[in-house]
């Protein structure tokens, strides 16, 4: 090569350099999801499909939506609520703590009565009337919306007076999950996704809980007000609406 012809070879590499230094490429941002604990396991598998489909990276915060709710308004740095209920997003909205038009419901949820021992849950939930049992677990209902629906069904099935003395509340539903799980509870009301699905499916027996016994549990998404601004949590909400995202959502026992 002569010296003419490699210095148009210089001059046309520096020029798609610069080319390349000049055209912006996409960015793979990360963000802050609060999602209620009851949502916990499909989200885990969410975030890892939502990652590896746009390279965003999700960083999960579980708990009560109540708890959750006073994080928010104490300014935690959360994009994206999920919350257990319809109200709390509504409420942010109000509160001007979430982006107005943005919130939608992503879930219903159900409400199951869970043991850890295989057999001890009949198929009708007669075993409540039973009193054999010394703990029943529940959510707090003040902060969580399955504790709530657990104490409506109780009061529907004219059950709530005679196991109010033994029941045990966690903080949220996923406390009350291990509350079961360990054995400290015979039974008690779990979110019917924390049953798992397929090879990770718990052991024990359930019943579920007819959806006539308590409100539905209509669980809404938001875009927090400290999330407008970024693309990742957009594009992560219109993930959350897609096919693939709701056959999660489905396997895990939700209507969607």
């Amino acid at each position: 090569m002569d010296r003419r012809n490699a210095a148009a070879s210089l001059i046309s590499t520096a020029s798609l350099l610069g080319l390349l230094i000049l055209v912006p490429c996409a960015r793979a941002d990360e963000l802050q999801v609060a999602t209620a604990a009851n949502f916990a396991a499909p989200m885990a598998q969410i975030a890892t499909d939502f990652a590896n489909a746009t390279g965003h990276k999700v960083f999960l915060i579980s708990g009560a939506t109540g708890n959750l709710y006073a994080q928010i308004r104490n300014g935690a740095p959360y994009a994206v609520l999920l919350a257990a209920d319809e109200q709390t997003p509504r409420k942010l909205e109000e509160q001007g703590l979430a982006v107005a038009g943005r919130r939608f419901t992503y879930a219903i949820g159900k409400l199951a009565l869970f043991s850890s021992t295989p057999g001890f849950v009949d198929a009708g939930g007669e075993v409540l009337k039973s009193g054999k049992f010394r703990h029943l677990a529940l959510a707090n209902p003040q902060t969580a919306p399955y504790g709530a629906a657990a104490v409506e069904a109780l009061h529907a099935l004219g059950q709530f007076e005679s196991v109010q003395a033994k029941i045990v509340q966690g903080e949220s539903i996923g406390q009350t999950f291990s509350f079961v799980v360990s054995g400290n509870a015979e039974l008690g009301f779990v979110a019917l996704s924390q049953l798992g699905t397929g090879a990770s499916r718990a052991t024990g027996s359930w019943w579920v809980v007819p959806q006539s016994l308590y409100a539905p549990i209509r669980q809404d998404a938001c875009l927090l007000t400290r999330g407008a601004d970024q693309p990742a949590a957009r594009a992560f909400l219109e993930y959350l609406r897609s096919e693939k995202a709701q056959a999660v959502i489905r396997a895990y026992g939700y209507d969607v």
